[in-house]
Parts: structure tokens; sequence; C-alpha cells
């Protein structure tokens, strides 16, 4: 059977995201993804299937130390992130590339304006996405297998990503 998924519905999830990150509410954002995953941030210009076992990567996070992260700028220990930015994402361009196996491969446009002590930074580029619909295994909610953001910045100013992208 084929699955049939809305770029509507693909858009409404990736907007939901977005508010979680940019309302700070990072467990609620952390649950969306699946026992597993990944959360890669290459650095700016890497090609798009760099892997971060054999390349430098601004972030490698797998299940357990993306759930560290989230911890972490939880915390007002975070120096870099409390208090915390204000953030105001920007997703466009929304696009199914695949389904497979009830895991839905999309790709998006980004756009994250981040505010801190007077000084608003600018992050942009694409993030790959793959999403576990639950169609093969019959659950109701969606999850995250892996999201990796593509910068398309030449340089990465203040030198840091310390938000969530």
């Amino acid at each position: 059977m084929t699955q049939v998924l809305t770029r509507a519905e693909v858009e409404d999830f990736l907007f939901a995201e977005a508010a979680l990150l940019d309302d700070w509410r990072l467990d609620e954002w952390f649950a969306l993804f699946a026992p597993g995953a990944v959360y890669e941030v290459p650095t700016a210009g890497a090609p798009d299937d760099d892997d971060p076992a054999k390349s430098l990567f601004y972030i490698a996070d797998d299940y357990v130390r993306l759930r560290e992260r989230v911890v972490r700028l939880g915390k007002k220990e975070a120096h870099a992130e409390f208090p915390h930015s204000r953030t105001r994402r920007m997703i466009s361009n929304v696009r199914i590339l695949s389904i497979e196996a009830g895991v839905a491969r999309i790709a998006c446009n980004l756009v994250c304006y981040r505010a801190r002590m007077g000084k608003v930074d600018t992050y942009f580029g694409h993030c790959f996405y793959s999403i576990d619909t639950g169609a093969d295994t019959g659950a109701s909610t969606w999850k995250i297998a892996a999201k990796r953001v593509l910068l398309d910045m030449d340089l990465l100013y203040p030198g840091k990503v310390s938000i969530i992208l």
C-alpha cells in the first residue's frame, strides 16, 4: 500500500517543531525524536552527504548526546545560553523527497534569527529530515529519525552554534 502524505501535513509538523524551539520547550522538542535518532550540523560549506565519523561537524549528536544537550541547555550553568537567546525560525520550500517503509525523507529551507545581548545573528541553510510516520508500525505520532542542518554560510559568526537549529 502506498502511503499518502501531504506537504501541508509535513509543514505543520515542521512548523510545530520550530515553535517548540523558539519557545525553548526543549523537552517537548526532544520528544519528537525516535530512540536512535541523530541530529547533525556539518561545518559551513560541507557536502550534503559528509560523514561525521570522517569529517569535522559543529554538532554530531546521537540520541543520548542530544538528550544531554537538551538537559544542559536548560540549566543556568549553560552560560552561552543563559539567559536564553530569543529565536525565530522561518521554514520554507518544504519538499517530500521520498517515502519508503513508512519513513519520509523531507527537505526544507531554514532561516533562524538569534537575538542575544543586543546582537542579532542570522543562520541560514537547508535541512534534511528522515521522519518515521508510523505507517509501517501503526504508531499514531511521527518521530524524527534524523535531522541534518546544512548551513549555507561561508563564515559562522560568532564562531559557534549554542542554540539548537
